[in-house]
């Protein structure tokens, strides 16, 4: 049986009904604007700023307190018009790279150090750089957790992304998503033990379809009789024919005549000209925009590589090419060449090469939403009259049939996933859809809330608690998020960080305090990010409510932001055992008695203004704490036909006759299409202090796969901790109740998350029902 009987229906991709006429006009391209005067007459060369940066790596490695073991490694240097500067290294340790281990040194002009941004506070003293688990273990672990083939040997790193660091390996594992995507999937494994730390995909990917540009001015290059499309004025980039391959570079697009595509799809050249001129948009929006000089910032262009596969309906930036990679679409019929699909996924080479943000979590939502808000950057710099520019993502795709956006940044909800604001489980959403937040709090930073009317496209944007929020204006807005990007933000940024940051942007482009300032600040309070600004005064970020064991160790930084320096920090009502350093913000210790308390942490500044934060910090164990029987996961039978209050892929939520519910009609129904699929469910919720809690559901796996092999799996996990992983070797007729211990957790808030993997052939299906997390 080469699929299961359940059928899933995959979206149709319909083509853009607008004819596409693309000429190449054989000039010499008119000069690009100069860059702000601002960014031109203050910005040293980048080699100089490189050369400085490298010859202050020692003495501030020993200024900052690092470990013997640990040297920086320069990455890049930004300067400011006033002639200040962040220096971005990555760290080593021991001469292992540290995955988590980036920071930024901010100095003056005179070259005194103000602050520092790390990636992660965590001291790295003391881990132990021999393996107990081999590479060729650390290899298996990678294959278990993703079926392809290892690219090269696993290389030994410190993981200090999260939590203590540890020595760790990392594997790259090339394979395929369903939908032909190529992936390079790093996967952390503890070197220790092999557990699996961390996976984080290197391609990143979107989506799009064949636009019709216009009659376009392109550069090319004539050699002899022959022009090609290559760009030397725009550091050579140029755009190559895959011939539907999906290996190797492609071929230079090159012929006698210098007029290129006639508008029509089964023309190859005409994707080839929307790919060239959104390579082109790109290059000129950076430059003008930011005084950036390609996406590496050092004067190098890209490739862009069309007719990629067959039938591939996607586009994607992969780093290890420096190329961008377009899809034919449905049926070869439908390039993916729209001008801000070239703007998102260039601009992650940008993310890459600057913070270089982890895909996953916050920061992976904080990744896709940089491309979301710089690729309609790029968009609304071009100004195409037949692409006209708004604040929608993919309009003209139809991905969905309906002729309906991928995502709305004035009401991300709108797509159906996607979240308008911060909470708590929000980095368990894919980084599609967690990006919503970042696209919102841009969207009110640039044009406000409420109800308008756009360039001809109508929006009406809602906030948490019904802030109002009154527009900087698009240009300010992009200048403050890449300031904030190239300058502020780390590998390890999330919302609270990447407010924050944008603070410390406003604050260098606009003043402390400024108009702009206070924008930033309540455009990310009416997101659920921090609170309303404090004008003129300190504004201090929530670090949410904490959970701690009696004995764990703490090491919580609070940030703040505004007011004049230097600030100092007190606390009251931390849980005993805590204390916060007055200058430096950090709570340290460990708690020494259970319960629960309110903290409030204040931040004063120098002239005496302040600002405060409340949060609440549980304490457990020790016994003691009362607790009430409550069963706490919402839609627990999936009977109301949606997923919410469950995250869920698309289709999980069903109630087709092929895999019976257990009671009722509905069920969440994880894989089962016999091809290389994942499908995810998550719910979070909070278990009361002092409570027992008992996870339990019903599970049916039915296979078409025989054999002792684990191909296809399912793994349940809370908070990151796999509980238990099944697998097609478990098949059996009927539903099984299965049963988890969750007392361990009480007084915290936790993510219940099933993951379905299947591999590339023969379907497993895993069937669930009737759950619960009951507490008494």
């Amino acid at each position: 049986m080469s699929r299961h009987a359940h059928v899933r229906k995959a979206a149709v991709v319909l083509a853009a009904t607008t004819a596409l006429l693309v000429t190449g006009i054989p000039v010499i391209a008119q000069a690009a604007p100069d860059a702000p005067t601002a960014v031109a007459s203050q910005q040293a060369s980048r080699a100089a700023l490189i050369a400085s940066a490298n010859q202050q790596t020692t003495s501030l490695a020993q200024a900052l307190g690092l470990d013997g073991k640990e040297q920086l490694v320069t990455k890049d240097v930004v300067q400011d018009a006033n002639g200040g500067r962040h220096l971005r290294y990555e760290r080593t340790y021991a001469g292992l790279p540290v995955l988590g281990g980036d920071l930024i040194v901010h100095q003056d002009a005179a070259g005194a150090t103000k602050s520092v941004t790390k990636a992660s506070e965590a001291a790295l003293a003391g881990v132990d750089t021999t393996p107990a688990v081999a590479a060729p273990k650390a290899k298996e672990a990678a294959l278990a957790a993703e079926q392809g083939s290892v690219d090269g040997a696993p290389r030994l790193v410190v993981w200090a992304a999260e939590g203590t660091p540890k020595l760790a390996w990392e594997t790259v594992v090339n394979g395929r998503e369903s939908d032909g995507t190529p992936s390079k999937l790093h996967v952390v494994t503890d070197a220790k033990t092999g557990a699996v730390l961390s996976t984080a995909d290197g391609i990143k990917r979107g989506t799009g379809t064949g636009v019709f540009v216009g009659t376009v001015p392109l550069t090319t290059t004539q050699s002899g009789s022959t022009y090609s499309l290559k760009d030397a004025s725009r550091g050579g980039q140029y755009t190559t024919d895959m011939a539907n391959g999906t290996s190797g570079n492609g071929t230079l697009f090159s012929k006698s005549s210098d007029t290129w595509g006639n508008g029509q799809a089964s023309n190859r050249e005409s994707a080839a000209v929307d790919a060239q001129y959104g390579a082109a948009a790109t290059w000129d929006f950076y430059k003008n925009t930011f005084g950036r000089t390609g996406i590496k910032n050092d004067g190098v262009g890209a490739m862009s590589r069309v007719h990629y596969d067959t039938g591939y309906v996607n586009a994607f930036w992969d780093d290890s090419c420096f190329c961008m990679t377009y899809g034919d679409g449905s049926g070869d019929t439908h390039p993916l060449t729209e001008i801000d699909v070239s703007g998102h996924e260039m601009s992650h080479g940008v993310t890459s090469a600057t913070a270089n943000l982890n895909y996953s979590g916050e920061s992976g939502g904080l990744n896709e939403a940089t491309s979301d808000i710089m690729g309609t950057g790029v968009e609304w710099y071009a100004n195409l009259p037949s692409n006209p520019p708004n604040y929608w993502i993919g309009e003209l795709i139809n991905l969905n049939g309906n002729g309906t956006p991928l995502r709305y940044m004035d009401k991300p909800s709108k797509d159906g996933t996607s979240a308008d604001s911060w909470y708590s489980g929000v980095g368990n959403l894919d980084v599609h859809y967690s990006s919503g937040v970042a696209n919102h709090f841009f969207y009110l930073l640039s044009e406000g809330s409420g109800a308008k009317t756009i360039n001809g496209f109508n929006y009406n944007s809602p906030t948490a608690n019904n802030v109002t929020v009154t527009g900087i204006g698009r240009d300010k807005a992009l200048q403050v998020w890449y300031k904030a990007l190239t300058a502020y933000m780390t590998s390890t940024t999330d919302y609270a960080a990447a407010r924050t940051a944008t603070l410390n942007a406003a604050t260098d482009l606009y003043g402390a305090n400024s108009a702009e300032y206070n924008a930033v600040a309540t455009a990310w309070a009416a997101v659920n990010v921090g609170s309303l600004p404090n004008p003129g005064g300190v504004s201090v970020t929530s670090p949410g409510n904490q959970s701690t064991a009696v004995g764990g160790s703490v090491n919580l930084q609070i940030k703040a932001s505004g007011g004049t320096a230097p600030l100092s920090y007190s606390a009251g009502g931390l849980p005993a055992g805590l204390a916060i350093n007055a200058n430096t913000g950090v709570i340290t210790g460990s708690p020494t008695a259970a319960g629960s308390s309110n903290v409030t942490v204040t931040v004063k500044d120098s002239a005496g203004k302040s600002g405060t934060t409340s949060f609440t910090w549980t304490v457990t164990g020790g016994g003691g704490g009362s607790c009430t029987p409550a069963q706490l996961l919402g839609n627990p039978g999936f009977e109301t036909g949606t997923a919410s209050p469950w995250t869920a892929s698309s289709g999980v939520i069903d109630n087709s006759s092929s895999e019976p519910a257990h009671s009722g009609s509905w069920k969440a129904y994880l894989d089962g299409y016999g091809s290389a699929h994942t499908d995810t469910l998550s719910q979070t919720v909070t278990i009361p202090a002092g409570c027992k809690a008992t996870l339990s559901f019903w599970l049916h796996i039915d296979t078409a796969e025989t054999g002792s092999t684990a191909y296809d799996k399912l793994t349940v996990a809370v908070n990151g901790t796999t509980l238990k992983t099944y697998s097609n070797v478990d098949a059996a007729a009927g539903y099984q109740q299965r049963t988890f211990d969750l007392s361990a957790y009480a007084g915290q808030t936790v993510t219940l998350k099933f993951t379905g993997t299947e591999d590339a052939s023969l379907q497993t299906s895993f069937v669930i029902d009737d759950t619960s997390i009951q507490t008494g």
